[in-house]
């Protein structure tokens, strides 16, 4: 999921894990937990962009790191909390998340009023944040390190539970395995998971810690998203009884299927059907006059990787996309490797610069295919395009 999904996420299990004796804090170290697995990013400029892919959602995403890093960073801050720089250390750690706040809503658009406003709001509580802390001295917790043990277990642990349920699926079971979860039920950004927990959140804020309003806000909260997340595996069966049938009444011999969600919303699926030499795909939305998906075909053309079968490069990228994937010739000759799960923009594909995540790939001199252009976003050039088209097709055919 988003980053700032994660973070209220985080936030919110740490509410309930110990915010009755920490209060506010719990908000802040849950927003440091729940970033904590994708910090593997960190590790991007000192790796290929193959390495990187394969990277991210590994070991930081594990039920092993979930175990190993609570032990870790739960010693760290109970440490930090017995300090006598608690006063530097408290003013620091919320500008650090006031930072990660307004470097998340940067992030996600490109809107250059929103993010100079999101630079003012955190250059103000950063300024806010040293004058509360400056001189004021600051009460020591009543905490144990079990107490941080655990709330670091909990937001790190729900993190990659989190991002299991999307399309780019996650490696819990690593270092021993590298299979990939994907329940693919909801998209990486849907704002009706994550808007209950941020208003939630934001509510709690205003009542003392021991205050039992905090409690009911944020477990309702809890209840809410989760309810949602329900709603949305229910949502995924629907669509996959739907394109079954649509299948079915094609007569089309398939081997394996996948539904997943559209970006923000979880009206508009996207269905993929594998046969033996070519991916067939359509769109279905809730709104659409029919129970039925118009289906689309395209061609698999492995054959123009059949030389390279033990090519790394190419077998990474298959591995990534769990063998849902496409090879097509680019107009400047180039072999391009299309990771179908994700579909395209806008439907059409045949045309190279329509697929979500895409990978053109060349020979280096040792006869190796390398990465020379990679797209796993929408262009900037194109962002409000595809957006009005999406939400054209939510309101159904």
């Amino acid at each position: 999921m988003d980053s700032l999904t994660q973070i209220a996420l985080g936030a919110a299990v740490a509410e309930v894990t110990l915010g009755k004796k920490i209060g506010n804090k719990a908000i802040l170290w849950g927003a440091v937990g729940g970033t904590i697995p994708d910090l593997d990013v960190l590790a991007n400029p000192f790796l290929s962009e193959l390495q990187a892919l394969a990277f991210h959602r590994g070991i930081t995403h594990s039920f092993l790191f979930s175990v190993l890093g609570a032990l870790l960073f739960g010693w760290i801050v109970h440490h930090i909390y017995e300090t006598k720089h608690h006063n530097l250390i408290a003013g620091i750690s919320w500008s650090a998340f006031y930072a990660i706040i307004a470097i998340s809503i940067m992030f996600l658009t490109n809107i250059v009023i929103i993010q100079l406003g999101a630079i003012l709001v955190l250059s103000a509580l950063v300024f806010s944040c040293y004058r509360k802390y400056r001189d004021r001295p600051l009460p020591g917790l009543n905490t144990t390190l079990r107490d941080w043990q655990a709330l670091f277990f909990w937001t790190i642990f729900t993190h990659p539970l989190l991002d299991s349920c999307t399309t780019y699926g996650t490696q819990l079971f690593q270092p021993f395995s590298s299979y990939r979860v994907a329940f693919n039920n909801i998209s990486v950004a849907d704002p009706l998971y994550t808007i209950p927990l941020i208003i939630a959140l934001i509510a709690i804020t205003f009542y003392p810690k021991e205050n039992h309003k905090r409690r009911v806000i944020i477990w309702s909260a809890i209840v809410i998203s989760s309810l949602y997340m329900a709603l949305t595996f229910w949502n995924k069966s629907r669509v996959n009884d739907i394109f079954v049938n649509s299948l079915e009444s094609e007569q089309i011999d398939y081997q394996r299927y996948m539904t997943s969600p559209s970006i923000l919303n979880n009206v508009l699926w996207f269905c993929l059907a594998e046969t033996e030499t070519e991916h067939v795909f359509g769109l279905y939305s809730f709104f659409d006059t029919e129970k039925k998906v118009i289906l689309y075909k395209l061609p698999k053309n492995w054959d123009l990787l059949a030389a390279n079968k033990d090519d790394t490069t190419v077998n990474t990228l298959a591995w990534f996309s769990n063998d849902y994937y496409n090879v097509m010739k680019r107009k400047d000759g180039g072999l391009q490797i299309n990771d179908m799960r994700f579909g395209t923009y806008d439907g059409n594909a045949t045309n190279e610069k329509s697929f979500i995540f895409s990978f053109g790939v060349e020979k280096d001199a040792h006869g190796n295919y390398q990465i020379f252009d990679e797209q796993t976003g929408p262009p900037a050039d194109r962002r409000i395009h595809i957006f009005k088209g999406l939400w054209e097709r939510i309101k159904g055919i």
